[in-house]
């Protein structure tokens, strides 16, 4: 009896701490790519207030801007596999960066992260300044055909899906705009578009409909295949002659790729409960948040690597670098 008591207490010994304590036990950092005010740090806080309120911790966000999302991304891949540090990232920090800062990043994100769950899903649309001169893609296209390169558009950094859907609108329509990346996110780049320091973006619906609704910016296309309930008197990209150009953008919570599996799920299930809960579902699309729960972390992680894959692709067939 001595013996297997002495064995029981060695073997605990040996145990790492994480297996011993009930998963979260203390403060959980939640990394946002950008500064505060985008799709990706609304979301980000939703998750944490509601993660914070289900496990019993508190799961904190942490904006950390810079190199296009490449500075969260490093961290939460370099940090401990523990489930203590997570990332809200999207299809720019994690299904195009990987390409187009291949040179410069020092991980590999489809590889060194793991997908937990993607969160929500959100439309796009081509937003203006209020004053600028065009009210539709024909006028837009009209405008920078008189004046090449004077008209400046936003996104959130070099080769984001906000740059890279205007690449492919500009080649498309035979134009020349001139970009301006934003370090700082949406919310650095929507107050310089409603300033007039840019002209226009494809930015998502999240961030810009209280701006709508306000007068301050004004829509000249939306991305999905059909109108907007919000929007209704805007036509789609299709609808003007430009079928296929935009992204419906989603948002997803990841972890160091080493994290156990048992923590993986629990955030997953979590997640799950809290996002797909009726109530919840009706507020976030009064936001423009349409929650897509992934059925499980492995076909998440899956997804952004095909998403990954794709993209790489595309980039291949262009000439765009990042200096």
């Amino acid at each position: 009896m001595i013996v297997r008591f002495v064995t029981a207490l060695l073997l605990a010994a040996a145990l790492p701490a994480a297996a011993q304590d009930p998963y979260p036990s203390r403060a959980v950092r939640m990394l946002v790519p950008y500064a505060p005010g985008g799709a990706t740090d609304i979301i980000a806080r939703i998750v944490g207030a509601k993660l914070t309120e289900s496990l019993g911790q508190s799961f904190i966000v942490e904006n950390r801007p810079g190199a296009n999302g490449n500075l969260a991304l490093e961290a939460t891949a370099k940090a401990a596999p523990d489930g203590y540090t997570l990332l809200v990232g999207n299809v720019s920090t994690n299904a195009i960066n990987e390409s187009i800062y291949a040179g410069q990043l020092s991980i590999r994100p489809s590889q060194d992260l793991v997908g937990i769950t993607k969160l929500v899903e959100i439309p796009h649309i081509v937003v203006a300044n209020a004053t600028f001169a065009a009210n539709s893609i024909a006028e837009l296209i009209a405008l920078a055909k008189k004046e090449p390169g004077k008209i400046n558009f936003a996104s959130v950094g070099m080769g984001s899906y906000p740059h890279l859907d205007m690449e492919r609108l500009m080649k498309a329509a035979g134009i020349q705009l001139t970009h301006v990346p934003y370090k700082g996110g949406a919310g650095q780049a929507i107050p310089a578009m409603i300033g007039g320091e840019v002209q226009l973006a494809f930015f998502n619906m999240a961030s810009l409909l209280p701006h709508i609704k306000s007068g301050r910016l004004k829509a000249l296309a939306a991305v999905p295949a059909r109108r907007l309930p919000e929007l209704p008197n805007v036509p789609t990209l299709a609808e003007q002659g430009y079928p296929g150009i935009g992204t419906n953008a989603w948002q997803g919570l990841f972890a160091p790729a080493a994290t156990p599996k048992p923590i993986v799920d629990k955030l997953h299930a979590a997640v799950a409960a809290a996002l797909n809960n009726p109530e919840e579902k009706a507020g976030l699309a009064s936001k423009m948040l349409t929650v897509a729960v992934s059925p499980s972390p492995q076909e998440f992680t899956q997804l952004v690597r095909k998403e990954t894959q794709d993209w790489g692709a595309f980039l291949r067939t262009t000439s765009i670098k990042v200096e």
